[in-house]
């Protein structure tokens, strides 16, 4: 037994296994934040209202991610050990929808980023590999999580059993209920899951005393995961999406696309879609994008598709709020419905945050991106007639982007012009989300 005075030994999974990884496979992540006309606002303690200094996230995050969350440099490399997990999966397709474009009669080039190759079938692992392996480099054993639909939660579990440390999950209880293979999932990788709220937090219980039916939130359940991590000196908190450090992590999905289109023969995209929850997909897949936008004056738009029943971006306020609804996390600004916004169970878990990234947030903002809201009901039309024509079953958050780009073909595209389409994950535990559209 290792004695209270010997520190325990570093996971074996942070160390490199010395194998070739593919040079397609990004060696740096790219940080917008370099290229903004205008910083982000900073994020504000909870208790002075004073911008953040890194020992103020220290409880809940290693250094080296209190430090990507503040950079502004354009580029971060990335750590061998992650780029050689990232190789089982990555570089991930751009795949030509020819016959999508056919059942469509369109001469508009439809491209899609597929992210559902990755081994939990989402883009979500991308930032989980990152955040276990720095948490495990500073001698942290365990992490604390929320997840929604389960993709994140799944992708962290996933993370933390490759490089060795565990994992506590707390999932959206309307989630929680409906879905049962993502938790299946992640107890298969030998994590925890917990239904938010529960009754094992402080923050829980008040909820449940509360109201004891409700169907919870990513709100709720981020305050039950910070609560615990604060309480354990080996545990730290991991976001799945909304902060910088997660956006920096994506950002490999759109570094990808641009060398993608070029290896294509296209000069850039001409327009892109993705889906908007709490924007980890939507500024991986668009922030390079619009990187390119700023320094070298391409014209690719982008829009942000959004659940109408959690319209951050199109129906919130851009101010500061908690991330969480117990008022734990630090102040972001950002688009929001209000902390203690309860979304309809829709089946687009991983969209029901209150909230909108601050990165995300500030480039609508500064007009660098639009955004639309859309209804489950055109969502999930939308994500059968995707699979119907390219064979693959998109996972629900994704059907938000291929619904906004299919209306756009049918009523804007021009011929020739370039659209490409941001698929965050494949659907194939989400099948029951499907049913009553069958």
């Amino acid at each position: 037994m290792t004695s209270a005075a010997t520190p325990a030994p570093a996971p074996r999974g942070i160390e490199p296994l010395g194998v070739d990884v593919p040079a397609t496979v990004p060696t740096h992540w790219y940080n917008l934040n370099a290229d903004l006309p205008e910083p982000v606002p900073p994020h504000l303690h909870p208790g002075t209202r004073e911008p953040l200094g890194p020992q103020d996230l220290a409880p809940l995050f290693p250094m080296a991610l209190i430090m990507q969350e503040v950079s502004t440099e354009r580029y971060v490399e990335i750590p061998q050990t992650v780029r050689e997990i990232y190789a089982q999966w990555r570089p991930s397709p751009l795949v030509r929808a020819h016959r999508l474009e056919r059942s469509l009669g369109t001469k508009a080039k439809i491209y899609y980023k597929y992210e559902g190759v990755s081994p939990t079938g989402s883009h979500k692992p991308n930032t989980a590999v990152a955040q276990a392996y720095y948490n495990a480099v500073e001698g942290i054993t365990k992490l604390t999580t929320e997840t929604g639909a389960g993709q994140w939660g799944a992708s962290l579990a996933m993370a933390c059993a490759l490089i060795g440390i565990t994992c506590e999950v707390w999932q959206v209880r309307a989630s929680y209920d409906a879905k049962p293979y993502r938790r299946y999932q992640m107890e298969a990788y030998g994590s925890v899951c917990h239904p938010s709220p529960s009754d094992l937090t402080e923050a829980g219980r008040a909820m449940l005393a509360k109201d004891p039916e409700t169907t919870g939130s990513l709100g709720m359940a981020i305050s039950e995961a910070v609560e615990v991590a604060a309480q354990d000196p080996n545990a730290h908190y991991s976001l799945g999406s909304v902060l910088n450090h997660v956006m920096l992590h994506q950002s490999v999905i759109g570094q990808e696309v641009l060398a993608q289109l070029k290896a294509a023969g296209e000069e850039q995209a001409d327009i892109v879609f993705g889906c908007a929850g709490g924007g980890s997909n939507l500024g991986g897949l668009a922030f390079p994008l619009i990187g390119q936008n700023l320094r070298e004056g391409t014209t690719t738009r982008v829009v942000a598709c959004e659940p109408a029943a959690c319209p951050s971006l199109t129906q919130g306020e851009y101010r500061y709020d908690f991330g969480d609804v117990a008022g734990l996390t630090p102040l972001l600004k950002m688009h929001t419905l209000g902390h203690d916004f309860v979304p309809s169970a829709i089946h687009a878990g991983g969209l029901r945050y209150h909230g909108m990234s601050p990165m995300v947030s500030h480039a609508v903002e500064l007009g660098l991106m639009s955004a639309i809201a859309i209804e489950q009901d055109d969502t999930f039309a939308a994500g059968l007639e995707f699979a119907r024509a390219e064979g693959i079953v998109p996972a629900p958050e994704s059907t938000h982007a291929i619904a906004g780009a299919l209306d756009y073909v049918r009523t804007q595209a021009r011929d020739g012009e370039v659209v490409v389409i941001g698929v965050s994950g494949n659907g194939v535990l989400d099948l029951v989300a499907y049913e009553a559209y069958l």
